[in-house]
């Protein structure tokens, strides 16, 4: 009998987790996305910045994880500032283009350390804010949420296929692509209430990914007056649901399943005591109050998908250099 190597142990059981986010997914898509949400998403921000932090952020230089930082701050200030008892005159517009020059500066920082190009860029960037006012529902609604939790996460596991040339690797990436197929096949019509209530006031927070993914990804008509109807109700809404819980949920689970791979715990026992008494801190505010919770996390959460960028940019380009050589390879 073939004995499973590390490697082959580690693809396999990412099969499991992802079936089994099928299955919680299609039973309670609600709830499993509030408790991914709030106990292993601030954990993987924390442990990922730290990983990250240790690797300048994949970036050539030493201080862009700065220029990441002082956008983050910006985003989230909207979400911050009520908490505060201050007013932020940030609007939709500047977020959308604070999110467009976090994503020139991921390919800027990733790929070159010449100053001169990436000012030029920066500047280009800043000219060309109408170019993101076009994709809007791009950059700030789809790149921070689906794209970075499903899309990316699929690059992750494509590029260590390539790179280990590994069969399992493939069989893991095929299974994650076929899941989303899974979740809208398996009881297409179950439209019962799939929700308690504490999930309907604590889910409002997110139903903004829900609303632009129901009326530009289905072409549904929806409004404020038939949103919840639509969200909470509806098939399609239930169906898009179960992918969204299922997308974040394995993203989390995909992290802390590769430890030994990427080895996020190796860091000072000091840097791990932070981290374990920020993230209690973290559960507790969700616990007392999710929207609390989600106010005071937020900035967490969305500088650790900025500072994923310049490594976003890395795979992707590691894919098309092992995607060439395994052509060359072939021919």
């Amino acid at each position: 009998m073939m004995k499973l190597s590390e490697l082959d142990k580690i693809n396999y059981f990412n099969i499991f987790l992802m079936l089994m986010s099928c299955v919680v997914a299609i039973v309670m898509p609600f709830e499993l996305f509030l408790f991914a949400y709030a106990i292993l998403g601030p954990l993987h921000y924390l442990t990922e910045i730290s990983w990250l932090h240790d690797r300048q952020y994949y970036s050539k230089g030493k201080y862009d994880g700065w220029f990441f930082l002082l956008l983050g701050i910006l985003i989230a200030l909207p979400v911050i500032a009520p908490l505060l008892n201050l007013k932020s005159n940030t609007s939709g517009n500047d977020i959308n283009h604070y999110i467009y020059l976090a994503v020139v500066g991921g390919l800027l920082f990733a790929l070159t350390k010449n100053v001169y190009f990436r000012i030029v860029g920066l500047l280009l960037a800043f000219l060309s804010f109408r170019i993101a006012d076009n994709f809007f529902l791009f950059f700030s609604v789809f790149l921070p949420t689906l794209i970075h939790v499903f899309v990316f996460t699929a690059l992750f596991v494509l590029y260590g296929a390539l790179k280990t040339k590994s069969r399992s690797g493939y069989i893991s990436f095929a299974v994650m692509l076929a899941c989303p197929v899974i979740l809208f096949l398996v009881l297409p019509g179950q439209t019962d209430r799939l929700f308690s209530d504490y999930s309907l006031r604590s889910y409002s927070n997110f139903e903004a990914i829900n609303f632009y993914s129901l009326k530009y990804l289905f072409n549904i008509e929806i409004a404020k007056d038939n949103m919840i109807e639509n969200i909470y109700f509806s098939r399609t809404g239930i169906l898009l649901m179960r992918f969204i819980a299922f997308a974040y949920t394995y993203h989390y689970l995909n992290w802390f399943s590769k430890t030994n791979v990427i080895k996020w715990h190796k860091v000072p026992k000091a840097r791990l005591v932070v981290i374990t008494a920020l993230w209690i801190t973290s559960i507790s505010l969700y616990v007392y109050d999710y929207k609390i919770g989600f106010s005071c996390l937020f900035l967490l959460s969305f500088l650790h998908v900025l500072l994923e960028l310049p490594l976003n940019v890395v795979s992707i380009r590691g894919i098309f250099q092992e995607s060439v050589l395994l052509l060359k390879k072939n021919n």
